[in-house]
């Protein structure tokens, strides 16, 4: 199942991640995932987990060097020493594993929320922290093209992934568009629309295709080129959702998909591309 995509500053990641926000068995489902070729765990010192997060690393037997974790830093430790503190809480908390660290750890700026010099002064931060060994890459999470054009403008490294809602319904194409323009990569999270899986369509290409609703959802993620962050803890759907490569979507079918967009109003989490 270990696909990957390539990064604009070489370091590779996996096409697919699970994602363990209010996951109360994240440790079970950390391991499960991971046993059941999943390469990147998507969490946030914000969600409390990442000692969890460690744990079932270390449980699940896969070396260290093949994971990815991605952690976020919230808008509420936006400056440059909470940003930093906030970097290095993380790293002692995914040490529960007793190994892992630093390799192959990404960090993001959770939103835009702040105002620029916050936001500016957490990425500085952040890339302090890659250049000092404490993680391999840089991106941001629920930006709009003027936060990263900020970032353009301040002269610092553009980062290498912006993570935001994604699905059918809330395809915020504006942002995806100026992503691959500039060689961001998108991750996807709540690319299961929070289980809302009583569309028409979905349930008609679940049937034709012998997938499961949740399978139709991230697989069409991956064919428009994101990486899903689908999220679960009960072991049988966190193994369904990985089983999305070896097929394709048709695309008359993904055109039935596409045309799902409901812009703003499809959004089913917080979004907060928008904030100034």
């Amino acid at each position: 199942m270990v696909e990957t995509v390539t990064l604009s500053d070489g370091h590779t990641m996996p096409s697919i991640g699970l994602g363990v926000y209010l996951n109360e068995e994240c440790a079970e489902a950390c391991r499960v995932a991971l046993q059941n070729g999943y390469r990147m765990i998507d969490g946030a010192r914000y969600y409390e987990n990442e000692v969890q997060v460690g744990v079932g690393v270390g449980k699940s037997g896969v070396k260290r060097e093949d994971i990815f974790i991605t952690s976020k830093v919230f808008h509420e430790d936006f400056t440059y020493d909470g940003t930093t503190a906030a970097l290095k809480d993380s790293i002692a908390n995914l040490g529960s594993c007793k190994s892992y660290l630093p390799n192959n750890l990404y960090g993001l700026q959770d939103s835009a929320i702040g105002g620029k010099d916050a936001r500016l002064a957490a990425y500085r931060a952040l890339l302090d922290g890659k250049a000092n060994g404490m993680i391999k890459s840089v991106g941001v999470s629920n930006y709009s093209a003027k936060h990263i054009e900020e970032i353009r403008e301040a002269g610092l490294d553009m980062p290498v992934v912006n993570q935001i809602e994604l699905h059918p319904f809330c395809q915020q194409k504006p942002i995806v568009d100026y992503c691959k323009k500039n060689n961001i990569i998108v991750q996807a999270y709540s690319p299961l629309v929070r289980g809302a899986f009583d569309n028409q369509v979905i349930q008609e290409l679940s049937t034709k295709y012998s997938k499961d609703p949740a399978q139709i959802l991230v697989r069409w993620s991956l064919q428009r080129g994101f990486v899903p962050l689908p999220k679960s803890s009960q072991p049988e759907r966190i193994i369904s959702n990985g089983q999305v490569f070896g097929w394709e979507i048709e695309p008359t079918d993904m055109a039935k998909l596409d045309a799902l967009d409901r812009g703003k109003d499809g959004a089913v989490t917080w979004n907060p591309v928008d904030v100034d």
